[in-house]
């Protein structure tokens, strides 16, 4: 079965991988009713192709709906009526990977005032749509300080995307990967001053820093290949959901950069979905009617397949 929200290249994949991806919520208490928002079927675009998709709950929903956000990325709303103590929602997808463009193109990129003049002239349906993710939005509100910080990278005259693989290296240099530093709800002032976060803050930093110079930047959900020591299987549930950013160019259209891994996104990164910030393509949210406290767990295996 093939899952197709935009148009897909039909030339040989680069890479193709199964991704399993398992979240169980366990309830002090018994909820009577539970209500969820999914965005967990991976976008199909012109570097990816979502080849199938299977999503089942324990226990099993009681109605389910698919459906298409703002942003065009897949959803699901799910309602469990059966009284439960947990809530297991499993995810299992195939998808392909084609080539996006590598080092070799960010140099002959417009020099990024030459962008940044674009978004207020020009009126192309690309231009238009990349202009949605220029402004703030519920968690990336530019201040003076993300544009100072993005100023040695943005230097006069620079291109673009050269620019912009050097401001995902600085991240990488300047912030230490610390999971207990923040939580979804840590403001990016928090962010730049203690210089210590994950990939969301990562992510949604490097797009303050590119709003804030006036270029349209977006958020982008997945996951990310991991590798295990040399010698040692893979394990499974090992792996976990990742974020990036999302960087439009006029003449390439959206390129992708890493800063948590200070790369320019290639074949190892499995898009869920994109939208302005995390809280647009939260993998799951919603609602229960009961249920007291909770204890969340996540695994996620990403598994290489034969292209």
């Amino acid at each position: 079965m093939s899952l197709t929200n935009d148009p897909v290249t039909n030339v040989r994949p680069c890479a193709r991988y199964r991704v399993v991806h398992e979240t169980r919520y366990n309830y002090a208490s018994t909820v009577t009713l539970s209500q969820q928002y999914l965005h967990l079927t991976p976008r199909s675009f012109t570097h990816q192709q979502t080849e199938s998709h299977l999503l089942w709950l324990d226990p099993a929903a009681s109605d389910s709906r698919d459906g298409v956000d703002f942003f065009g990325n897949a959803t699901r709303h799910v309602t469990v009526s059966a009284p439960h103590d947990s809530l297991l929602v499993h995810a299992e997808s195939t998808v392909a990977l084609y080539a996006r463009p590598g080092l070799e193109v960010l140099a002959g990129s417009l020099p990024w005032e030459s962008v940044r003049a674009m978004m207020g002239t020009d009126r192309s349906a690309a231009a238009l749509e990349a202009c949605r993710y220029l402004y703030a939005s519920p968690h990336v509100t530019p201040f003076p300080e993300l544009e100072a910080y993005a100023r040695p990278s943005f230097t006069p005259g620079r291109p673009q995307l050269e620019a912009a693989l050097d401001l995902a290296q600085r991240i990488f240099g300047d912030f230490a990967f610390d999971a207990t530093a923040t939580d979804i709800a840590t403001p990016l002032e928090q962010v730049l001053r203690g210089r210590r976060g994950v990939c969301q803050d990562f992510a949604q930093l490097m797009i303050g820093c590119l709003r804030s110079l006036g270029l349209p930047a977006r958020y982008v959900s997945g996951y990310i290949l991991t590798h295990p020591p040399e010698g040692e299987p893979r394990l499974v549930g090992a792996d976990a959901s990742h974020a990036w950013v999302s960087v439009f160019c006029p003449v390439l259209g959206w390129v992708d950069f890493d800063p948590t891994n200070r790369c320019l996104v290639a074949h190892e990164h499995i898009t869920l979905g994109w939208g302005r910030d995390f809280s647009d393509v939260t993998p799951m949210r919603g609602i229960v009617l009961g249920g007291g406290n909770q204890a969340l767990e996540v695994q996620v295996t990403v598994t290489p397949l034969q292209p």
